[in-house]
């Protein structure tokens, strides 16, 4: 309890009320709700280095889109301006609370749609050169060592690996470089675009952590978004993109090289998730969570036929 009281007291939140028993935990950190005597609160503990200046840069962007109509979480400073404060050796920022459903790729892709072009016309300009990530395959012969050693592992998902190696190669020979237009998001996947039953904007949808927001092409981002709310339902496809057009999105899919972001993270979550689960080192915990992506990884994977048949549902 002492940890809370000091985040309280560091963002001037009032008396602690109640702490939720458990965060919601992702890659990068965990979130725990705390209520306080002025309100209910996220409070967020990232796992991994993170700068004031990188907090800063990420909230100053979630500010700017909310002020456009983005439904987001509202950023809370320290009174002296901060918005990273280290406590117990730990890293934490605050912001307001806001009920969300769980992720769900069948949300109304209108509704996703109209709420990424409001978050796509807000111009950020980008601060240097995208990051890897984003940009880079993972190449052959990362994938023929991941295949290997999934094989000799006797891993269970080691034959549906094998089956796509060639698709996860084609799509990586079709990569073009990405110029960085401004500051997207990068992470708009079903875990943070979210209903929000509460109410939170744009008809109860919610765009949350924008940690690691930089730069990229709107263009490429909406890839992602089609990818993860349409996947092989060309007529979810074309209504989420016309209501992106409808609503103002600035970007326009014409090429397979369009998706050429999307194949980098993908490809890189895949790798990671693969180099967790064969090392011997991980936890039991940390396994099974990599094996729960490695399901997703090749049970729905972004091949060349499915890049070609969603560009022609926008036809």
């Amino acid at each position: 309890m002492e940890v809370w009281r000091a985040v309280a007291e560091a963002y001037d939140l009032g008396r602690v009320v109640d702490v939720a028993p458990e965060p919601a935990r992702g890659l990068q950190g965990e979130v725990w709700r705390l209520t306080t005597a002025t309100g209910t609160w996220a409070v967020k503990e990232t796992f991994g280095p993170i700068t004031e200046d990188e907090a800063r840069s990420w909230g100053e962007f979630q500010e700017a889109a909310r002020q456009a109509g983005v439904p987001a979480p509202p950023v809370r400073r320290t009174p002296e301006g901060r918005q990273l404060t280290r406590i117990a050796g730990r890293s934490m920022r605050v912001h307001g609370w806001v009920d969300l459903g769980d992720p769900d790729t069948g949300l109304d892709p209108a509704l996703v749609g109209a709420a990424v072009a409001t978050l796509h016309q807000v111009f950020v300009p980008p601060d240097g050169a995208p990051h890897w990530w984003y940009t880079e395959p993972v190449g052959a012969a990362t994938w023929d060592e991941l295949v290997d050693a999934s094989q000799t592992a006797g891993a269970p998902f080691a034959d549906r690996l094998a089956a796509i190696r060639d698709d996860l190669v084609a799509l990586e020979l079709t990569m073009t470089p990405m110029e960085p237009v401004q500051t997207c998001h990068l992470d708009l996947w079903a875990d943070n675009v979210r209903r929000a039953p509460g109410g939170a904007g744009n008809d109860g949808l919610c765009i949350i952590d924008w940690d690691n927001s930089g730069p990229a092409d709107p263009t490429r981002e909406l890839a992602l978004v089609l990818f993860e709310f349409a996947r092989t339902d060309p007529a979810r496809a074309a209504t989420l993109e016309a209501s992106y057009r409808e609503h103002g999105g600035p970007g326009r899919l014409r090429t397979t090289a369009d998706f050429a972001m999307l194949a980098a993270q993908l490809g890189h979550i895949g790798a990671m998730h693969l180099r967790r689960w064969l090392d011997p080192a991980s936890s039991a915990t940390d396994r099974d969570r990599a094996e729960q992506g490695i399901e997703e990884f090749v049970g729905n994977p972004l091949t060349p036929a499915l890049v070609c048949d969603l560009l022609d549902a926008l036809d």
